[in-house]
């Protein structure tokens, strides 16, 4: 991309008619300790030869996922995307197409969207999507303002699992400063799944305010809860559910659809997106055709010319930029249309038994980590029941070994893995007296995918246990 810079008279001149004297005034709200401190990593000014060099040499301090063997999750994963997807993404039509405000003229970017809605749909088992969201976490929050609008404003209370991704939560309370929804959490209880007596105490105990129940599916430590007794609980209370699901995953389980889910939101990411330092993400949201008035976001639609031609519009209306703000459906006024177009393609590519068949590797390939890990004497299971074997492909274990856990995951990625997420919790051994429940909190979490084969698991193995 061609760049022409500004002269410094130029830049004095716009300083001067906004009020200011130097660039660093237009930081002032910004928290210090996120700027750069010192002088700029590029020195110059320099040739265009020496700018080169160190712009590859800053580059290459970064390690992408590829360098290494990942067996990181926590929300993003490292899965393949087949070949032709990043070819078909970068031809200038997908690439540099804008939201489609023209029909006439953006067929081919109106299809393409509703093609990726017919996959979300059959993949979700519900009966409209929309043309995507920011990531998963908004999308979340964005089903939370839905059962708001569903049930008039009379319902204001959310009751949300706290075995979803903490990242979901943290956005959740960040819009629930507008005191519009009011958040409830359900804790985890001691199976790491969600606290079904406490469930259906804070159930009770709002009894008609609540407007619906935001659950997980798989939840963030892997675990495939039974939601059944939890959605018709919620249900029987007059109360939406709104499923927070992992695409792949849906492969295997049976759709939200079929389970009673009013809303299924997720993060679209593991369908063809780069990792990408955690970004960009891909929030796909679908729901019942009861809902679909309230839906945010924009909704591509099939229909037919005055001659009879099929044809692709927005249809209903577009009410993220509604001028009356209170009638928005959504105050997020664009969608991920080339991460969405990436996970359509995806699925496309895959088709059905494609992906059951990717979902069933990545699972069979888990359960065989995780026994290794067990094994190995190092990690153990956090806690005894049936939830500790039903899971996907994302397991947390508890680390029991005599380094500090940070020290120990310091030690694995110098020998070539992204051992796992930490979750928390110090190990820090300073003699051999000390209790081992100190160890029991610290938790690592650990993924596979498709990209996995047996001799990385076992690599992987051999290297915990050179380090226990």
């Amino acid at each position: 991309m061609n760049y022409i810079s500004i002269t410094h008279d130029q830049r004095a001149s716009m300083l001067a008619k906004v009020g200011v004297s130097d660039v660093s005034e237009l930081y002032q709200a910004i928290p210090t300790q996120v700027l750069l401190d010192g002088a700029p990593a590029v020195k110059g000014p320099t040739s265009e030869i020496d700018l080169a060099a160190q712009l590859a040499q800053l580059s290459n301090e970064n390690i992408a996922a590829h360098e290494y063997v990942c067996f990181a999750g926590a929300g993003c994963y490292d899965h393949y995307s087949p070949a032709f997807i990043d070819h078909l993404l970068r031809r200038p039509e997908f690439f540099t197409a804008y939201t489609p405000y023209q029909p006439e003229v953006s067929q081919g970017t109106l299809q393409a969207i509703f093609e990726y809605q017919t996959g979300i749909c059959e993949l979700t088992g519900m009966d409209v999507a929309n043309a995507s969201m920011y990531d998963g976490a908004t999308a979340l929050v964005e089903a939370a303002f839905m059962a708001l609008r569903l049930t008039r404003g009379k319902r204001k209370v959310m009751l949300v699992s706290e075995a979803l991704h903490p990242e979901k939560l943290e956005t959740m309370m960040t819009y629930a400063s507008s005191e519009l929804i009011e958040p409830v959490f359900i804790p985890v209880g001691q199976d790491l799944t969600t606290d079904a007596e406490t469930f259906a105490e804070l159930l009770s105990a709002y009894a008609d305010q609540v407007a619906a129940v935001l659950l997980p599916y798989p939840n963030f430590f892997g675990i495939i809860e039974d939601l059944a007794p939890l959605i018709a609980a919620a249900k029987e209370a007059g109360a939406y559910v709104v499923l927070d699901t992992n695409p792949i995953m849906l492969g295997l389980l049976k759709s939200p659809g079929s389970l009673g889910a009013d809303i299924v939101v997720g993060e679209g990411q593991p369908l063809g997106n780069a990792m990408s330092y955690g970004g960009p993400g891909l929030g796909y949201f679908a729901c019942t055709q009861a809902c679909v008035r309230q839906l945010p976001g924009r909704l591509v639609g099939r229909t037919t010319d005055a001659d009879g031609n099929k044809g692709y519009v927005l249809t209903m209306s577009t009410r993220e930029q509604h001028i009356r703000r209170e009638k928005a459906t959504s105050n997020i006024c664009s969608n991920h249309a080339l991460c969405a177009l990436t996970a359509g393609m995806y699925l496309a590519a895959v088709g059905t038994q494609g992906l059951a068949d990717i979902a069933q590797d990545c699972v069979t390939k888990a359960h065989y980590l995780r026994e290794q890990l067990l094994e190995t004497g190092l990690f153990a299971s956090p806690v005894d029941g049936p939830s500790q074997q039903s899971f996907g492909y994302e397991f947390a274990l508890s680390y029991q070994g005599q380094h500090d856990l940070t020290l120990w995951h310091d030690m694995m990625f110098e020998q070539g893995f992204f051992a796992g997420v930490i979750l928390g919790g110090s190990t820090e051994v300073e003699d051999d007296d000390t209790e081992e429940a100190e160890n029991s909190e610290a938790l690592v979490l650990f993924a596979t995918t498709e990209k996995r084969n047996k001799a990385q698991i076992d690599d992987l193995v051999t290297a915990v246990k050179s380090l226990g």
